[in-house]
């Protein structure tokens, strides 16, 4: 999650039932299934927001194929179960394109469940946009012809995140915490692998999973990170599990480094607060202070709704939708994923590809600490007078990992 995302059903719904190719003005509606409820609901109702802001961003001459893009969300509540409810109701509907982002068991599910649909239902078959579940296996042993990931994935930012830690000598015993789940399992995996690789002095002093969006007081956790002396907590949390992280942390005296994924996501910005100057950071593919036509989105988006956006890889869904359409001159999701396959365009962080052995975009990553706002960097997430600032950017050469992906084509 980058900046990131929550799980929903995207589809393109078109105004013509033929998808013969796409036409100036024609709809393609975008459902999205993800939490809206729920401890971890405030992440899904901003990409909501996000969502819809740049529906209207990139419809029309907003997007080469003239395409107009429509936007919903569906409350998964979090669940595999659930989200396989809303998906057969949406394909009911005649729903083509999915997308989801909040929650890897989600997302291996929803791959899982479209493909078996596609396979069995030639002519009718649904593309899978996946904005934020980050999860390796999604574009290795699991890898779905018709799954297409936005955001980089875990080994990629741990790669990128492990290059960093190499080289700060501060660092020497480190605690790795996360959510019991598949991405909470994988970032604890890469982490420990890339630090054996490149900082093999470093120890691993504890390691701890807990359950997914259901834990309200982080105290017992901040106790046996300090009981175990670390001076560096790693970990792949989000939404609350991030922010009542870091205010169990300020409350009972942690004052060790923390190395993130999601820090600029709701909630922990206002958790941080002034704490947590310089020895807070995150890997993503953007940050707060992007400069260029962002900042102009960013600030437009939060006099709009009175709130901040993080979710870049919406982007890059809504970009890559006009340009493989356009290429394909369809909106057909058969033809626009052989389009999306191997397509470069610039985006905001710039050149960008999804490559085609797995349908991982290829893009650069960047390292940023928490910090106060200053004319140089003055955005400041949540009115906090704090902004997260780039310290390291690594190109695409850098956190690209490779694939084992032995992706099956349609014929």
């Amino acid at each position: 999650m980058k900046f990131a995302v929550k799980v929903l059903v995207a589809s393109v719904a078109l105004a013509s039932a033929t998808f013969a190719s796409a036409q100036q003005g024609e709809v393609v509606k975008i459902i999205r299934i993800d939490p809206l409820s729920g401890l971890l609901g405030p992440v899904g109702v901003n990409q909501d927001k996000s969502y819809k802001f740049f529906a209207e961003k990139f419809s029309g001459k907003g997007n080469p194929a003239g395409v107009k893009f429509e936007f919903q969300t569906i409350d998964n509540k979090l669940s595999p179960t659930e989200s396989l409810n809303v998906l057969k109701s949406a394909l009911d509907q005649g729903v083509r394109y999915i997308a989801q982002g909040n929650g890897s068991s989600v997302a291996l599910a929803l791959s899982e469940a479209i493909t078996k649909h596609n396979e069995r239902n030639p002519g009718k078959e649904v593309m899978y946009l996946n904005d934020s579940a980050v999860d390796p296996d999604l574009t290795n042993s699991k890898c779905s012809y018709w799954h297409f990931r936005f955001d980089a994935d875990t080994s990629m930012k741990m790669e990128a995140m492990s290059s960093f830690m190499k080289d700060q000598p501060n660092i020497k015993k480190v605690y790795i915490l996360g959510q019991n789940y598949s991405h909470g399992v994988q970032v604890a995996k890469f982490a420990k692998e890339t630090l054996a690789r490149k900082r093999p002095d470093v120890q691993i002093v504890g390691e701890d999973l807990h359950p997914l969006g259901q834990v309200r007081d982080f105290a017992p956790y901040i106790a046996k990170i300090k009981a175990s002396g670390a001076d560096t907590v790693i970990t792949g949390n989000w939404g609350s599990d991030l922010s009542l992280l870091i205010k169990a942390a300020n409350e009972n005296g942690y004052n060790g480094n923390f190395y993130t994924y999601y820090t600029g996501v709701t909630g922990t910005p206002s958790a941080l607060g002034t704490n947590g100057a310089g020895r807070v950071y995150q890997v993503a593919y953007s940050h707060y202070n992007m400069g260029g036509q962002m900042d102009k989105w960013m600030t437009e988006f939060k006099t709009k709704y009175n709130d901040d956006f993080y979710t870049g890889s919406i982007i890059r869904i809504y970009q890559t939708l006009g340009e493989a359409m356009a290429k394909a001159k369809s909106t057909d999701p058969v033809k626009v994923a052989a389009a999306m396959e191997g397509l470069k365009f610039n985006s905001f962080n710039g050149e960008v590809e999804m490559r085609k052995a797995d349908h991982q975009l290829q893009q650069p990553l960047y390292i940023s600490v928490w910090q106060k706002a200053d004319k140089k960097y003055p955005y400041s997430p949540e009115n906090t007078g704090m902004t997260l600032v780039p310290v390291k950017e690594y190109p695409n050469y850098v956190s690209s990992t490779p694939t084992s992906c032995a992706m099956k084509r349609p014929s």
